[in-house]
Order: structure tokens, then sequence, then C-alpha cells
């Protein structure tokens, strides 16, 4: 049997199982298990169904063995600020509410109410988005005040599958800097931040840092899968480990998927005034350094797209379209809260354009150029910001993850930055997952050696300033 590591690497729209091993000084990927994931209204609100994604989990764990794996850890790494709280007894208490849901419209002006913004912005170096864990606590809190009473733990997605692997309560660190509760310098819970929101600090758990061992599965578990597997802490976050497989530290990042995460690695927080102004985030990587990046809105907008229009074009196929239209100049904010859960993702960018006075775009081609050149231009804005804010002039762009596979916008990228682009790898959050095992184990000794693996192992293409695509390896 070949042994393995195993990385869950669960996303909004869906999830994966991978076995990863080293062979011959290259990393080899093979998926073991896909699923489907999404929100679904629960009790007035769009929830996970989080009981669902762990028996996906535990599907494979044992596909794993059928395909004739023998895995020795096993980590995993999901979207960031969900959370379910449990009571004295360990039992969940509260569905697993979705980032998009309304339950937090409004909440973010109630809390700067109470909460100086500054401030929190210098405490915390968070982004002011809607749906971050200090609104939806909030929020929860106001709707359900016994609840909250019985309240005891506080785990975010990966924590509580952890949790139901192992036996063993945890607060991974990565994930818990997205909440907009942990001070951004200490690493710690802010007592000052939790109080002033009346919010119990005794509901988390000192932060664990990634590359830990968290135990081994509980033995029901085991007897029921027949074997046993270390459990271990990668960046649960999934854009913490999809930034362990940026191939060049000297890149300014885009992990580009539901989300586009655009920024660059820092030793340091940066909660300057500009920062705050920009609305970059300060978020805690792997290796306890910071990653200090721009949330946009990202292949949302497209996914939306594409299912009201019932899913008649693949994704390649908008990008086929958008070559083929000879023009369309439309642009709009990508980061307008209109984009956020709209029932109409289509009306919404129709409105936007019809507002601004543009051409409204109609046909499937329309929108995916608009889409993807609106897209295009928040990436160079946040290129701008970033040089302005670190004082570095940076000489490429490094788009990870599934959303790299978009020729049109890579070239368009590259002509409107001036920058070279490169793409790959694609699974980025499951190699970055691994790596972070694999630094637990021993398998890997440093960072510095994850980087020329990662350039062994994986095709990384390379976009010219003047838009021709060169098939490159590092």
């Amino acid at each position: 049997m070949q042994k393995c590591n195993l990385a869950v690497d669960i996303g909004a729209s869906s999830g994966r199982v991978i076995a990863g091993y080293l062979a011959n000084g290259k990393l080899k990927l093979d998926e073991i298990h896909r699923f489907d994931n999404g929100m679904e209204m629960k009790n007035g609100h769009l929830c996970w169904d989080i009981d669902g994604l762990y028996q996906e989990l535990v599907i494979g764990l044992r596909k794993s063995v059928q395909k004739n794996y023998q895995p020795t850890t096993i980590g995993i790494d999901t979207w960031a600020v969900d959370f379910v709280l449990l009571d004295k007894e360990k039992n969940r208490i509260t569905d697993f509410v979705a980032y998009r849901d309304h339950r937090t419209d409004g909440v973010m002006d109630d809390i700067l109410k109470i909460l100086d913004r500054r401030k929190l912005y210098q405490q915390t170096g968070i982004q002011f988005q809607p749906f971050n864990t200090i609104y939806q606590l909030y929020a929860f809190k106001k709707e359900n005040p016994e609840l909250m009473e019985k309240a005891k733990h506080f785990l975010m997605i990966p924590d509580y599958l952890n949790y139901l692997l192992t036996g063993t309560l945890s607060n991974e660190y990565t994930n818990a800097t997205s909440t907009q509760l942990l001070s951004a310098n200490s690493k710690t819970w802010n007592q000052s931040i939790a109080e002033a929101l009346d919010i119990p600090l005794e509901l988390f758990l000192e932060p664990k840092m990634p590359m830990q061992t968290l135990g081994y599965l509980k033995p029901e578990l085991q007897k029921d899968i027949g074997f046993d597997v270390k459990v271990v802490l990668p960046g649960t976050h999934d854009t913490a480990s999809a930034v362990v497989a940026v191939p060049n530290d000297e890149s300014i990042y885009i992990s580009s998927g539901t989300w586009s995460l655009i920024g660059v690695e820092h030793d340091t927080p940066i909660t300057s005034e500009q920062a705050m102004r920009y609305n970059f985030t300060n978020e805690g990587g792997v290796y306890e350094n910071i990653r200090f990046l721009k949330n946009i809105m990202g292949m949302w907008m497209i996914q939306e797209v594409k299912k009201e229009l019932k899913d008649q074009y693949s994704f390649q196929e908008f990008v086929d379209l958008a070559y083929q239209l000879k023009a369309f100049d439309s642009i709009v904010d990508v980061n307008d809260e209109r984009f956020l859960s709209p029932k109409s993702m289509i009306h919404s960018i129709q409105t936007f354009c019809k507002e601004t006075n543009q051409a409204i775009p109609h046909s499937p081609a329309e929108l995916a150029v608009c889409i993807f050149n609106s897209l295009v231009k928040s990436y160079q804005q946040a290129v701008k910001e970033i040089e302005e804010m670190t004082g570095k002039e940076y000489a490429s762009i490094n788009i990870i993850g599934g959303g790299s596979k978009n020729q049109y916008m890579n070239e368009q990228l590259a002509k409107a930055t001036g920058k070279a682009v490169y793409t790959g790898p694609t699974e980025a959050t499951a190699i970055g997952n691994l790596i972070a095992q694999m630094h637990t184990t021993g398998e890997i000794d440093s960072r510095e050696t994850s980087k020329l693996m990662i350039n062994r192992s994986f095709e990384i293409q390379k976009y010219l300033i003047r838009g021709e695509k060169n098939e490159y390896q590092r």
C-alpha cells in the first residue's frame, strides 16, 4: 500500500479528499473523493449541511483504503468566518449558518456605534466585511439570547469537523484571525472587544498554530473505518493553505476561486490609515506570518450567472464567449454589497450598469466580459494599493486555484498591470494543506524545501505583458 497524507479541502460549492505523497522529490496528487456543497434554507436562515460534509469526509477515508492507500495523516481546510456553538455537554446547539445569510444586515453599523472603527482595525487588523464572525455572533446573541446563555464552546467549521474526528476541541489560528476578535500582534482573543459586545471570552480556546498534531481518530470511528490516522492542523482557513503553495515568495498572489484573495505575505500586520481605508486584512499565515490581502468577490459572480442560465454554459465556454465578443466596456464594482447574495446576479449586474449609465449586458458573452473585465479592474487597483502600502514594487503576479484557468482574465491582467502573470498550481489549497502535514511529520524540513518541491512538481504558465502565453516551468 502507498503511504500518503490526506487533504480534506472543502469550499463553498464542493469538497475533495486528496491523497498526496512524495515520489522522486515531487509531490503527487490523487483525488480520492469529490462531493457537492452548498447552502440550504433551514429555520429561516441559509445554512451549511455540516453533518453531510462530515459523512462525505468519512466516505473519503474509506475510499482511500479501497484505492490501496495507507493514510498516515489527515488535515482539514475550509472557508472562514462561519461557526457553531456547543453547550457544556459539548452538544451542538446552533445550526451552521452561512456567511451569505442576511442575519448580519446592518449589524456592522450597530457594532461600530459601540466600538471605534479605527481602534478595532488597529487591534485586529481585519477588514470590515458584513459577514465577519464578530457580526454573526452579535446577531446570533440578539436573536437567541437563551441559547447564548447555554453556549460554552465556539468552533469554526474545520474546528468542528476535527472535533467529530478526534473528540478534541480546538480553535486553529489562521481561521481564528478571520473572526475580527483576535488581536493581530499578540495572536490571542481580544478581551476588550469581547467585553464591549458582551460576548463571553470563555467560549474561545487559546489558538493552536498550524503544523501541530491534534490527535487521533475516536475509537468508534477507528472501528467503523478499520484504521487509525493522525489528525494534523494545516492552515484550516483555505486561503492560508493556498498561499503556502504560491511558487514564488516575491510575487503578489491571487488565490482565485469563489472569492479572489489578492495580497502578499508580510512579517507583521499593516494597520495604517491607508490599509483601513482600502479595506485590506491581516490574516494569520501557516508560518505564523501575516497574509496581507484584500477580499474581492471573485468567481462567485460567474458561478451565479451560470446557475441562472440553467448551466447551459461551462466555465470554459464563458471564457470562449468572452474572446469572441469584440468589445463590451461596462464595468461594475465587484465589491458592491448587492453582489454578495442577490436573488438574481444577472439583474444586479444589469441594474448597476443602468444606474451608472453604462451599456447593459444581456447576452451570456456580454455578462461574462463584464464580470471578467470588472474583476481584472479590481485586481489592477488592488495591485497599486499593495505597492503603495508596502513601499515595494512587484514584478509579477501569481494566480493560484481554479480561477487561474481563466486564460482571458490572465491575459487581460498582464496587459492592465504591465506585469508578468504566472498561473498555477490550480490545486493550491490541497497542496498547501499537504505541505503543512509533511512539515509536521518531518517529510519536509523547511519552507525553502517546500517551494523547490512545488516548482518541481507542478507546471507553471507565464502570461507575458503583451498577452502572449508561454508554457513555463520554473
